[in-house]
């Protein structure tokens, strides 16, 4: 990406796609950290049983290997990954606001269905607009990411607020509003220069398939962001079930979002490099998820919140600085798509298993993430030598 920063930028245009892109960040997370906890809630609110529950939850990581792909693939061979992410958060707001007025199991996991196709590549987009705007603009990733995390934790917060204040039945409403948001945010992004191909020798999608080390990168943060599936599904019935209220849930959830922004904050000063960043992440995650399993007490609990600042925070920073090095800008949307595909098959697959295993052992679940978390980091640690020996070359436009 040499070449593009070395084109002269004025500091007006450089704040005006952080700042958009800080609040496009901040509306789609908003809505995350409003659906990650409490999504299961309202679910249960009406009535559907844990099975159901850890099916329909599987239905993100679904379309993810399957529709996602293919969504990113087009927007990029079009140039439109800004037009895609704007269209994305719009057809999100629609489909959760036709979701809200379902109660039966079978026509809920449908529609919702089809408003994961549509909402599930908001984010694989957005990382590739952000890192190709990043290189362009000279920016580092984490400090503008942070902005999504910390909007995350609000969401949770407010959300964590209400579910003590109104009926949950209503929380799906919640998740529609902050949809809504993310719509106007949408309209502020600022468009990118067009990033060409300036080679033809071998396909984009062979190329990134054929490299070992980009294999590497994807299943090991498959494995470790995998990991957390427990956690984002059944956590918060699971407090619940302990006598935890509704503010303390979203407390809790927030603890581990603020250890987050600070890991994001401090990203420009860390020397490591990224593959081992992803290694702390997948070990500091066998040690929470053990713990976990434990049914800590909450003073305990809060502490070991705090550590997804490493195992989510880490690992995602490892993993897109080294998809950035692996993976040329042009075709960077692709590489977004191959990487949430192979995390939404693991996912998938995780979600779908989760609930007959929660339903069985409780917590013990945790114990099973705790084992894949060792798993990815073993991979990434593997694969180190190699992502050290071979980085990005010039040549790929990265």
């Amino acid at each position: 990406m040499a070449g593009e920063s070395q084109i002269p930028i004025a500091a007006s245009q450089k704040r005006r796609f952080a700042v958009s892109l800080a609040l496009f960040y901040s509306a789609v997370f908003a809505v995350s950290g409003t659906h990650l906890p409490f999504f299961p809630v309202w679910l249960k609110a009406i009535g559907i049983d844990a099975a159901w529950i850890g099916l329909i939850n599987a239905l993100p990581a679904i379309t993810r290997f399957t529709t996602l792909p293919q969504i990113t693939a087009f927007a990029e061979k079009r140039h439109a990954i800004r037009a895609g992410m704007m269209v994305s958060v719009l057809a999100t707001a629609i489909g959760f606001a036709a979701v809200g007025l379902q109660q039966q199991p079978l026509a809920l996991f449908l529609i919702y269905a089809l408003t994961c196709m549509m909402w599930t590549p908001t984010m694989p987009l957005t990382d590739a607009y952000a890192l190709r705007g990043v290189a362009r603009y000279g920016l580092d990733y984490g400090p503008v990411r942070l902005w999504g995390s910390a909007a995350f934790a609000a969401g949770s917060l407010a959300c964590g607020y209400l579910v003590d204040h109104i009926a949950a039945r209503d929380l799906i409403w919640i998740i529609v509003a902050w949809a809504v948001v993310a719509v106007a945010a949408g309209m502020l992004l600022q468009p990118l220069d067009d990033v060409r191909r300036r080679t033809t020798a071998v396909p984009a999608s062979k190329a990134l398939l054929r490299d070992a080390g980009f294999w590497a990168i994807i299943v090991s943060a498959a494995l470790i962001q995998g990991s957390h599936v427990a956690y984002y599904t059944f956590s918060a019935i699971n407090w619940q079930a302990h006598g935890l209220g509704g503010l303390t849930i979203a407390g809790l959830w927030t603890l581990g979002v603020i250890a987050e922004i600070v890991v994001f904050a401090l990203s420009p000063r860390f020397s490591l490099h990224p593959s081992s960043l992803m290694a702390i992440g997948g070990a500091s995650a066998v040690v929470r998820w053990v713990v976990t399993a434990y049914d800590p007490p909450l003073a305990l609990l809060a502490v070991v919140q705090l550590g997804h600042g490493l195992t989510f925070g880490m690992t995602i920073l490892g993993t897109m600085s080294l998809l950035v090095q692996r993976v040329p800008s042009h075709q960077i949307a692709r590489g977004q798509g191959y990487y949430a595909a192979c995390n939404g098959l693991l996912g998938a697959t995780t979600s779908i298993a989760s609930g007959a295993i929660y339903a069985r052992i409780g917590d013990g679940l945790y114990y099973v993430m705790a084992a894949m978390a060792g798993v990815g980091a073993l991979v990434i640690w593997s694969a180190r030598h190699r992502l050290k020996a071979h980085p990005q070359s010039d040549a790929s436009g990265g």
